[in-house]
């Protein structure tokens, strides 16, 4: 059975997290796929293109990437390199302390480039990608001209 896990499932958003896939032939070549869909429900995806080790597993901080949305050894690059279905839209987060972004990771057979609904994944999971730790007070900064959020800690 295959298996697609985010270790830790929840973090802040500028934390590494380590993904890993078992359960997969040995050199069986796979799509990752990450989505999300940010506060205006717009979808932001990446995918790469794996193929599985000896033990039918694919780990992207030691596996290299065979292309998709970049290529090469990036442990990170599912969550770097996302990408706007629309054109010209940007991944920004406005409610940085009331929830975060739940980046879907899937795991489709062979090389899969659409994103065909009806096609079903050999595996999925999700992640919490949180832009507040626990505790830290947000602060509005409203002097003369100047705009912004002091961010304490606890």
């Amino acid at each position: 059975m295959v298996e697609v896990t985010v270790t830790p499932q929840s973090s802040l958003s500028d934390r590494p997290v380590q993904i890993r896939v078992r359960g997969l032939s040995p050199s069986q070549l796979v799509t990752l796929r990450a989505w999300l869909k940010d506060e205006h429900g717009e979808r932001f995806q990446s995918r790469a293109f794996f193929r599985a080790d000896g033990s039918g597993e694919v780990d992207p901080g030691n596996h290299a990437a065979l292309g998709g949305s970049y290529s090469g050894v990036w442990p990170m690059g599912l969550f770097w390199f996302l990408q706007p279905d629309t054109l010209f839209r940007r991944l920004v987060k406005r409610d940085v302390a009331g929830s975060p972004f739940l980046v879907h990771l899937e795991v489709f057979d062979g090389i899969h480039l659409g994103t065909d609904p009806q096609e079903q994944p050999l595996a999925s999971c999700e992640a919490e990608r949180w832009y507040m730790g626990a505790g830290v007070q947000r602060v509005p900064i409203r002097e003369g001209r100047v705009r912004g959020a002091l961010f304490l800690p606890p």
